[in-house]
C-alpha cells in the first residue's frame, strides 16, 4: 500500500489528555467528511474543520511506498537524544483510518513508537493502536464507540452531537473542546459551564494555537 501524507513534524500535543507530550504528528491526506476544498465546505458533513489535509505537499509530506518507508520517516523526526522518553506518534488527518492499517501500525511499533490516532470515529480502528481519540461529528455515523478519549468539538448545533449522546460510551476520558470560530469566547464559556454542570466532562483547549506551535 502507498501512504499519502500531507505533513509530518515533531511538536507537542496541544489538546486533550496527552496535552504537552512530545510527539511526531503524522497527518494523512484525505477525509471522508469533507473534500478539504472551500468550495465544498457548505455541503460537507463536517463544515467547521480548520485543518489543511489536501495533497502531499506539506513539510515532511509525500507518498510512501511501504509501511517500512513510512515508519522510517517517522523515526527520523524523533530526536536522537530522546531515549529517556518513549517515542510517540499521533496519526491524524483528515481521517487517518482511511489509510492507517495493521502493516503501518506494526512497522511503527517495530520502530519503537507508541501509536495514537485522532479519528472522527466513522471507521472502526484496526487492532494494535495504543491510544484512540475519537472526535464525533454531527450527521456522521459513529462506528468506533470505545477508546481512550472522546473529544467533542462544542457546541455543535445538531441534536445528535450533544454531549449527553456520548457520555455512556466506552471511553476513559471525555473532553469538550470549544469550537474555534467567530464565537470562540462564547463557545469557551459555554463549554466551561457544561463541564462545571457535568463533571464527567473536562475542558480541552487548543494550547498549540495559544503557543504558536504546529
Amino acid at each position: 500500500m502507498t501512504y499519502s501524507i500531507k505533513e509530518m513534524y515533531y511538536t507537542l500535543q496541544g489538546e486533550g489528555a496527552q496535552s504537552g507530550r512530545a510527539a511526531v504528528f503524522l497527518r494523512f491526506a484525505g477525509c471522508n467528511l469533507w473534500s478539504g476544498r472551500e468550495e465544498h465546505r457548505g455541503g460537507a458533513v463536517c463544515r467547521f474543520c480548520d485543518t489543511e489535509f489536501v495533497g502531499v505537499d506539506g513539510p515532511g509530506g509525500g507518498k510512501f511506498a511501504s509501511a517500512a518507508d513510512l515508519a522510517n520517516a517517522v523515526r527520523e523526526k524523533w530526536p536522537s537524544n530522546g531515549a529517556n522518553g518513549r517515542p510517540y506518534v499521533v496519526c491524524t488527518g483528515g481521517e487517518p483510518l482511511l489509510q492507517l492499517d495493521r502493516a503501518a501500525i506494526d512497522a511503527m511499533h517495530r520502530a519503537g513508537f507508541e501509536i495514537g490516532v485522532e479519528t472522527n470515529g466513522t471507521i472502526e480502528a484496526p487492532t494494535g493502536i495504543d491510544w484512540i481519540c475519537v472526535s464525533p461529528k454531527a450527521n456522521a455515523a459513529l462506528r468506533q464507540t470505545r477508546g481512550d478519549e472522546l473529544k467533542l468539538v462544542y457546541p455543535q448545533r445538531e441534536a445528535e452531537a450533544q454531549p449527553e449522546r456520548f457520555s455512556g460510551l466506552g471511553f476513559t476520558h471525555f473532553f469538550l473542546q470549544p469550537l474555534d470560530d467567530a464565537q470562540r469566547e462564547a463557545n469557551t464559556e459555554s463549554a466551561i459551564q457544561y463541564c462545571l454542570a457535568h463533571p464527567r466532562w473536562r475542558l480541552s483547549l487548543q494550547t498549540h494555537k495559544m503557543l504558536g506551535i504546529p
